[in-house]
């Protein structure tokens, strides 16, 4: 059996949505018991795929993603008794994360205070929105808000006078639980070198902020913004997008131009532009980036995208082909990487899943299984405080158990 790295740890997910659990399900990937905390409805990310426009399938595949490897206990934390049961948790615990808004936890009781107390080595870390202080730190807000919306992102990431486009699900929430994670690690470390538990959080927006940040870093220096082009006048021919015979779009991103033009010109098949006087230099390039533009155009037109591939291989020009959804699916490069891998499920065998993004030599992940039904796990884990099934049972009339 593979000794896991965290195979000693647990930890209580009491979050929804993605960005807190999402953490967790890292954790989970090396080992750890996560024990997601469900209200008695469940985590309303449960039903996320119900929303108009997601794809649809008879499979929740966003719950399969995100509550991978975890033990699913439902808790109405608006009783007492279910209180007391997640304080009894809470005092076995290494990990409590969540990304509740602090107005919903402090009357349930479940500050970084009221937790500590019980548990000195507790790590509480917590996801927000815009922050732990300030005049936003109560305001809610989800990925596209606090991550896409807020960073600047949304504005920059556009052809010119196109209105702004919405972000993919998922796009900012899961960055942001890299961060997290990374906080609850450092934690945990701190916890071997000092014995003591400590607070960690992070939000969307100060994520959002780090993913834009060399922009809106040269902002901070009073930089001169150039105006964003569209895509036949990019300031830089040799690092632009550009279409194929077969209609596929592919990005080119030569930043050496020098050392960079002979071998690309080569890859062409058109050596005379060696000699065109337009393009010698990489400041006549740059000079006529617009002329330059609607020749690759016209060549790019002249064969599909397999064929530039190869041509690109042979010539080692750097380019990448706008994937497709179900060309990521197919991609043997992040199967040979073990970036998506077969998910176990019994009831539907040969599905796949993608892998959190970590890797540790001669340490690999869990195998991912599927993610739990509601409550699936939640006599287990009681049985496991040394709740006998009578207990269990007057748990459930009082309504603490859903």
């Amino acid at each position: 059996m593979t000794d896991h790295l965290l195979r000693d740890v647990r930890v209580l997910d009491v979050g929804s949505w993605i960005a807190g659990p999402a953490a967790a399900t890292v954790m989970a990937d090396f080992g750890a018991e996560v024990i997601k905390i469900e209200p008695p409805g469940g985590d309303p990310y449960r039903a996320m795929v119900e929303l108009p426009g997601f794809p649809v399938s008879d499979l929740n595949y966003a719950w399969l993603l995100g509550a991978r490897n975890k033990k699913s206990v439902v808790l109405n934390l608006t009783r007492p008794e279910a209180r007391e049961v997640l304080l009894t948790l809470a005092r076995r615990t290494d990990v409590l994360l969540t990304n509740q808004p602090p107005m919903r936890l402090e009357p349930l009781g479940l500050t970084y205070e009221r937790l500590s107390a019980v548990n000195p080595r507790l790590i509480y870390a917590s996801v927000s929105a815009y922050g732990d202080v300030g005049e936003e730190r109560h305001r809610s807000g989800f990925d596209i808000n606090g991550w896409w919306a807020r960073s600047g992102l949304m504005d920059l990431v556009r052809a010119a006078g196109a209105a702004p486009t919405g972000s993919m699900p998922g796009m900012g929430d899961h960055p942001t639980a890299m961060a997290l994670f990374g906080a609850i690690m450092l934690a945990l470390y701190r916890r071997e070198r000092t014995g003591r538990g400590s607070q960690v959080s992070t939000s969307l927006i100060a994520n959002g902020a780090w993913a834009n940040s060399v922009l809106i870093q040269a902002m901070l220096c009073e930089a001169r913004f150039l105006e964003r082009p569209p895509r036949e006048r990019a300031y830089n021919a040799l690092s632009n997008i550009y279409q194929c015979r077969d209609g596929r779009w592919f990005v080119l991103t030569l930043l050496r131009g020098p050392k960079e033009w002979p071998p690309f010109v080569r890859a062409l098949g058109r050596p005379d532009l060696l000699d065109d006087a337009r393009f010698a230099t990489p400041e006549e390039r740059r000079g006529n980036s617009a002329l330059l533009i609607k020749l690759l155009d016209e060549v790019f037109a002249q064969k599909d995208w397999a064929e530039w591939h190869r041509l690109f291989e042979a010539h080692g020009i750097t380019a990448a082909p706008a994937a497709r959804l179900d060309d990521v699916c197919r991609d043997r490069q992040l199967a040979d990487t073990d970036t998506i891998v077969p998910l176990q499920h019994e009831g539907r065998p040969g599905l796949r899943t993608v892998m959190s993004p970590i890797r540790v030599a001669g340490q690999p992940p869990v195998p991912p299984r599927r993610a739990p039904e509601l409550g699936e796990h939640t006599d287990e884990v009681l049985r496991g405080l040394g709740y006998d099934a009578e207990k269990i049972q007057e748990l459930r009339s009082l309504g603490a158990l859903g």
